[in-house]
């Protein structure tokens, strides 16, 4: 066999042997982003958060979603691009009129909303959301909800992951026309059992079961 024709085959052999996922690097079909919104509040927080969300449940779920976040504003029609947004904070969250319309668009439209309150949220998101939809009110899901039992199952509703008032993790969902558009993850600090290990040294069965509940709220928000 002439060099040329072995150099050839041999590159297609190794060619063959990468992951398939190295050969369309580029070419992811999903891509998530966190909200920012006015108010004051710390929007970006979890900095590690999403990244790593998004690598356990492209590992464990095959999703295939671009392992960087996007960031988004709440008025932007940028917002239309993904089909899952994340919010989080500590403090004051005001919408807009602008701000107001466009979320209820992107929700109405097919988006899918997650709040995660990191301790401080609460008063502030309620009263804003409000702004949204006006005659909506946050129902709590059930623990037989499908969203508690996707690829992991989580018999007593969402895991609680860090420790504030003493009181328990709630899952509240806003419905339009039936269809869930809004988690809202409340006493549970999500987000916070998505970081780094490093940033609040939780322990690794807290961090999975955070993982895994997150995995769940992205396969529920793709697949419903």
């Amino acid at each position: 066999m002439k060099k040329k024709y072995f150099l050839g085959w041999l590159t297609l052999a190794l060619t063959l042997l990468l992951p398939f996922n190295s050969l369309r690097a580029q070419n992811y079909p999903y891509k998530i982003a966190k909200l920012k919104y006015r108010g004051g509040g710390d929007w970006y927080a979890n900095p590690t958060a999403l990244p790593n969300l998004i690598k356990f449940s492209n590992k464990e779920l095959l999703t295939n979603i671009d392992p960087q976040e996007a960031v988004v504003d709440v008025a932007s029609p940028e917002l239309f691009r993904y089909p899952f947004v994340y919010m989080t904070g500590h403090g004051n969250v005001v919408f807009s009129r602008e701000d107001a319309e466009n979320l209820r668009r992107y929700l109405t439209g097919g988006g899918f909303l997650h709040i995660d309150d990191n301790y401080g949220l609460d008063p502030f998101i309620r009263r804003e959301i409000k702004k949204v939809f006006p005659d909506a009110d946050w129902v709590e899901l059930p623990f037989n909800h499908p969203i508690y039992s996707q690829k992991y199952k989580f018999n007593q509703g969402l895991p609680k992951i860090h420790e504030h008032d003493g009181k328990p993790a709630q899952g509240f969902g806003l419905f339009h026309q039936g269809r869930l558009v809004v988690f809202y993850s409340y006493e549970c600090d999500l987000g916070n059992g998505w970081e780094d290990r490093e940033v609040h040294n939780d322990p690794e069965e807290i961090r999975q079961k955070a993982l895994q509940m997150g995995a769940n709220l992205l396969q529920y928000a793709f697949t419903q």
